[in-house]
């Protein structure tokens, strides 16, 4: 099919919940993807976060293919091997105790949110359910989730939403104690504001929050939807931070391209979920496994180290053009928000870097680059040229 012809098909039949790019992309290999008929774009989204190994990665896809052949799906009623092993890798890895895995990221911090509240009502019975968030926060576009999201614009529409959420300004650790009380079961954090403009949390600040939380025995949930799985030079956030959450959620990353989710939990957590509690049909998928262990070959802690040093080249460079559009970076890893400045709007910018082969995306009023973890200094180079060329 050419470009064209697969917009209309798209536009026909399928929901129009989504504000597309004019570009119909057909396959890719590296940090490069092509359209229907050839033409090549710099790839710095990544499938927003979701194909950390690129495009076209040999290893990857044999892990895939070899599980299909074998078995591509059984009940979670019976044990499978892919996804056990995967868990084991996972919680050795971060000093977790159990894993829960399940398909996209709304549904993980979904079950994070049952479970602290579970936990709490275990422990304290009913009344201590309140979640504090905090504000300019993105948690997912499930009812809850929207609830738990700390921006006005996203409570509409669907009400009567799930309520029990409260908000705090972020790196405030006095506005957070202002909104507690008895009712409080946890605080739920991104460690980076991703959707809200790729803003990082403060060290002090996040650890302070830890020990509050040690201190009235609310449960510290982190968000990793975004953050995990290599994203910002760690395998998870939190370790950046030298802090160990109750319970982590993670997804997008996890297994290269195929839908896979999940929350970590700790030992003090790992049996509030029991049999019949919570459970999802495709989650621990045997080939989504697979494929997470491929991922999880390729993440060492050499690698991890190059994602950030790949990430401070990326900045410098950007900074280093002093384009009239952009303000300074900030962000962990390749994970990286760029300020867009007054007079312009990062939709148009967007726009124009794609028209000339760069593929971006936006966050909150800014830019945001989260291209595949494999990405190349060739590729790199080639995307700063494109900023250059089209934005001067």
């Amino acid at each position: 099919m050419t470009s064209e012809t697969i917009k209309d098909l798209t536009q026909s039949y399928i929901m129009g919940t989504y504000g597309r790019f004019p570009v119909a992309v057909d396959r890719g290999e590296g940090a490069r993807l092509y359209d229907p008929e050839g033409r090549e774009y710099i790839d710095f989204t990544s499938g927003i976060g979701v194909t950390a190994l690129g495009y076209g990665n040999q290893p990857w896809a044999e892990a895939v293919a070899e599980q299909a052949k074998k078995l591509v799906h059984v009940s979670n009623l019976f044990y499978t091997e892919t996804p056990a092993r995967l868990a084991e890798i996972l919680c050795k890895r971060t000093g977790e105790s159990c894993v829960f895995f399940a398909n996209g990221g709304g549904e993980a911090n979904e079950g994070m949110i049952k479970l602290a509240r579970k936990y709490s009502f275990d422990k304290y019975g009913q009344g201590r359910s309140t979640i504090i968030t905090l504000k300019n926060s993105f948690h997912g576009r499930t009812i809850t989730t929207l609830k738990a999201t700390g921006q006005d614009v996203f409570h509409n529409f669907f009400f009567p939403f799930t309520e029990g959420f409260r908000y705090a300004a972020a790196n405030d650790l006095e506005d957070l104690k202002a909104q507690a009380g008895d009712d409080v079961c946890a605080v739920m954090l991104e460690l980076v504001q991703g959707e809200g403009g790729v803003l990082p949390l403060d060290q002090d600040y996040v650890r302070a929050v830890e020990a509050l939380c040690a201190e009235q025995d609310w449960l510290l949930l982190a968000d990793e939807v975004q953050t995990g799985v290599g994203r910002t030079g760690a395998l998870f956030a939190f370790q950046h931070y030298g802090i160990l959450p109750d319970v982590v959620s993670f997804a997008k990353g996890i297994a290269g391209g195929l839908p896979m989710s999940g929350i970590l939990a700790n030992e003090k957590c790992r049996n509030v979920l029991g049999p019949g509690t919570h459970a999802t049909t495709f989650g621990g998928n045997p080939v989504c496994a697979a494929a997470g262990l491929a991922v999880q070959e390729v993440l060492s802690d050499e690698f991890l180290k190059e994602v950030q040093e790949k990430g401070d080249y990326l900045r410098k460079g950007i900074e280093a053009l002093d384009l009239p559009c952009f303000g300074k970076t900030r962000g962990l890893g390749l994970m990286i928000g760029i300020e867009v400045k007054e007079g312009w709007t990062n939709r148009d910018i967007a726009n124009q870097l794609i028209e000339n082969g760069l593929l971006i995306l936006t966050a909150g009023p800014g830019m945001r680059l989260l291209p595949p973890l494999v990405i190349t200094k060739e590729e790199m180079d080639k995307g700063l040229s494109i900023m250059a060329e089209t934005l001067r």
